[in-house]
């Protein structure tokens, strides 16, 4: 029944906010919706889906009736083709035959393609489907995405969950969403492409002083940035005079 739902509504089913070839793809920022999960969640479209079981319910009572009075009236047949005339064996023939027809011509109305089902489906569901289009095109403007597949009647090999916009159309449509919210976020935090990878990159070696540093270091002072001074230039404090170095 879903399914049928789904395929009447295709007239939007897949909403696209741009139509671009797949190569130009990449320059574009795409997203997904799963109009499934927004028509199960959306009140006004569990309504929908309410009349139209109402309706289908009804039209299976009559079918089922038609189809026991065909049980019947074969059983009857069956029953009295020795003691009937051959009239009363033709009329009756003749009335299954009708019985048989008019079964086949309700089920052929009522659900053929483009029959009644299709009719009030889609009739019912539009102005549903036109809210739900100008949710995701408002949502779509507010986010920047310049096309957005509709997950539920086009499969995806893979969709990453970051960008999957179902949650914030029902949002728009003023739907309770913190389950379906908690949800995603675990979807999103279990997809590897989403994790922090860490570098595989050995750490940095330092480089390895040369006895050359080293012995320099050794002639500086502690915070000092000049070389000692050798003592033979140092003052002399006996006669204040420099000691000239020999």
């Amino acid at each position: 029944m879903k399914k049928q739902i789904l395929k009447a509504g295709l007239f939007m089913a897949v909403v696209l906010c741009a139509v671009i070839l797949p190569l130009q793809l990449h320059s574009q920022k795409v997203a997904f919706i799963a109009s499934e999960v927004i028509r199960e969640n959306f009140t006004e479209a569990k309504q929908a889906d309410q009349r139209i079981n109402t309706i289908v319910n009804e039209w299976k009572r009559e079918l089922e009736t038609i189809e026991k009075n065909i049980d019947i009236l074969e059983s009857e047949i069956k029953k009295n083709r020795l003691i009937w005339t051959d009239y009363e064996k033709q009329e009756k023939e003749k009335e299954l035959e009708n019985l048989k027809t008019e079964k086949m011509t309700f089920a052929r109305t009522k659900y053929e393609t483009n029959g009644e089902y299709d009719k009030i489906v889609k009739d019912i569901f539009k102005p549903i489907w036109e809210k739900i289009y100008a949710a995701v095109q408002e949502v779509s403007n507010e986010e920047g995405y310049d096309i957005i597949f509709d997950k539920s009647v086009q499969p995806l090999p893979y969709t990453n969950y970051k960008y999957d916009l179902t949650v914030k159309v029902l949002r728009k449509l003023g739907v309770d969403v913190d389950a379906l919210e908690k949800e995603q976020q675990e979807k999103i935090n279990k997809d590897p492409r989403n994790q922090q990878k860490q570098s595989k990159e050995p750490p940095k070696r330092t480089k390895s002083r040369t006895r050359e540093e080293e012995t320099r270091d050794v002639e500086r002072g502690p915070g000092l940035d000049k070389p000692f001074m050798q003592p033979s230039l140092l003052p002399d404090s006996s006669n204040q005079g420099i000691i000239k170095p020999k």
